[in-house]
């Protein structure tokens, strides 16, 4: 079976797919915490990955997960996606921001146990002739009223990403037993 193009596409050596994902580091959430930071990213890897499963102490939701590299708090990112409902779809951007908004997190107003599955690809991280770019999906379902999200991020630097933080664009808390685990892609 031939895998889906994209990433996998830079991969290919023949006829064969040589890739293979290492796991650098994960955590778990076991009480309310505003952020999570991975630091002293290993510059080994052709890509990175993250793996998320998250819900926040947002009231009323959903509320926006937001991703932000080596602590930059300039408005140097830029993100556009698209979501839907379940009824409506409708396509969302953000320019010159002080974060990438991934969007579409489980909050407190719906089900306990409703968290939100997220895959975030970054490109490229270690590439110092060009920007960062990162392709993400995520969302949640809670019995037809859920949300999902499709989209991507700009970061306008060309320095290396040694370091990821994940926090809540309402400023609320990851509630325990959200994970993150964050994975490096070698490419042959």
């Amino acid at each position: 079976m031939t895998p889906i193009l994209g990433i996998f596409d830079s991969a290919k050596s023949g006829n064969l797919y040589q890739t293979s994902y290492d796991s650098i580091s994960t955590q778990t959430v076991s009480s309310l915490v505003s952020s999570v930071t991975f630091s002293s990213i290993p510059q080994t890897y052709t890509h990175l990955q993250l793996r998320i499963l998250a819900k926040t102490s947002r009231g009323a939701g959903p509320d926006i997960l937001c991703v932000r590299y080596n602590g930059d708090t300039g408005n140097n990112y830029a993100d556009h996606l698209i979501y839907g409902d379940g009824s409506t779809v409708s396509p969302d951007k953000d320019t010159s921001y002080p974060q990438q908004n991934i969007h579409r997190v489980a909050a407190d107003d719906v089900n306990a146990s409703i968290f939100s599955p997220f895959v975030i690809d970054i490109f490229d991280y270690t590439n110092t002739n060009k920007f960062k770019t990162l392709r993400s999906l995520g969302g949640y379902d809670a019995n037809g009223s859920g949300r999902i999200a499709f989209g991507s991020g700009l970061w306008q630097s060309t320095s290396a990403i040694s370091s990821i933080t994940l926090f809540s664009a309402y400023a609320e808390s990851w509630k325990p037993n959200t994970q993150f685990a964050l994975y490096g892609l070698k490419v042959a």
